[in-house]
């Protein structure tokens, strides 16, 4: 894991040769899995392969269907004592605060994986690309890479709101398979993870629409969950639409009154 600090960082800079300060770009290796001179830092050449990947293009919404009368309710993950403890005090909170949600972060972060995959009104984006596969999401204009070169997982990732995805083309179908994703997260609202969460998603196009989009995911987690949870998302196509600008910080200001004159806490 990455442990400079901006002192580190500065002391290197002042003890490294003059060529390397006046920007000599560094040199990395490739990553385990991808062989030198092909993969994702190569991509011209290998567009072509693309066309036979399926067409997702356009935007993509999150499908919200009602349950028939009758029918079970969804699926919840069951969790290990110690974290269903966590749960139930972060609903007492709730409770006692009029819904308001503690968070021990900003409100204009994004709640990260997997849950950013399952939001209302946002829709998403995927770009295919030599090596990769790029989603685009509207809300909190965030960008999710998918390496598909060969690449293996980093070693000791750095826990992020995206996590470390590698992923691959089975038939029509993407396999991303998703580790390093910060504990701080939840994989659901209020429902707590370790870091040792994992998460596969295996996303393909519905056999039976092709303007509806399925992603089957199935988290495991060892300290938390007592078992997998599988849950389904489903998306909806707009062909022709695009993606907003979304800025949460635009909202992050002062009250005004109501002469929209700035006021001052």
């Amino acid at each position: 894991m990455r442990a400079w600090t901006v002192a580190a960082a500065a002391a290197v800079a002042l003890a490294a040769p003059a060529s390397a300060q006046l920007g000599a770009a560094p040199k990395s290796p490739p990553p385990k899995g991808v062989t030198a001179g092909e993969g994702a830092a190569y991509p011209k050449g290998h567009y072509a392969a693309l066309d036979a990947l399926p067409d997702w293009g356009g935007i993509w919404f999150v499908m919200f269907e009602r349950p028939a009368p009758g029918s079970p309710p969804p699926p919840k993950p069951k969790l290990k004592p110690d974290y269903a403890k966590k749960l139930e005090e972060f609903r007492r909170q709730v409770a006692e605060n009029d819904g308001v949600v503690p968070r021990a972060r900003s409100n204009c972060s994004p709640p990260g994986m997997p849950r950013i995959m399952r939001l209302a009104q946002y829709p998403y984006e995927f770009i295919f690309a030599p090596g990769r596969v790029t989603i685009n999401q509207e809300a909190w204009m965030q960008t999710r890479t998918i390496w598909t070169d060969g690449r293996a997982h980093e070693q000791d990732p750095d826990p992020t709101f995206m996590g470390d995805s590698i992923g691959h083309w089975d038939g029509d179908t993407l396999v991303v398979d998703t580790i390093g994703i910060d504990p701080q997260l939840e994989m659901d609202t209020g429902v707590p993870h370790s870091d040792k969460f994992h998460l596969v998603e295996h996303i393909h196009l519905d056999p039976a629409d092709a303007d509806v989009l399925v992603n089957e995911m199935t988290m495991d987690d060892p300290e938390a969950l007592e078992e997998p949870f599988h849950v389904t998302a489903r998306y909806r196509r707009d062909r022709y639409g695009k993606l907003l600008e979304f800025q949460c910080s635009e909202n992050d200001r002062n009250p005004v009154d109501e002469e929209g004159h700035t006021q001052f806490e």
